[in-house]
């Protein structure tokens, strides 16, 4: 094998998989829920109840945010190796009601 050519091991694969960056995304904004709500409530509200305020009250929004993201990222990548256009503006991030 070439010495340019690098294999991926397991955790290069994970790191580099679309499917792991947004579970990730998707975990630190249900931290930030829980720091949010644990500051309201003057306790900690633990994990499970933040994970599961935050699916019923946000996860919809922000995946469909993320979703909008990710396609305004791919026709920029797309215009850019077809030549010059007209770059599309950015989505406004949803606003959290935490």
């Amino acid at each position: 094998m070439p010495e340019d050519t690098k294999e991926l091991d397991g955790d290069d694969l994970l790191r580099n998989s679309t499917l792991y960056r947004e579970f990730q995304a998707e975990r630190e904004e249900i931290l930030k829920h829980k720091w949010i709500e644990s500051e309201k409530a003057g306790y900690d509200i633990g994990f499970e109840r933040a994970l599961t305020d935050w699916i019923l009250k946000h996860r919809s929004k922000w995946r469909a945010y993320r979703q909008a993201l990710a396609r305004q990222q791919q026709a920029a990548n797309s215009a850019s190796t077809a030549g010059p256009a007209p770059q599309p503006s950015s989505p406004q991030e949803p606003k959290s009601s935490t």
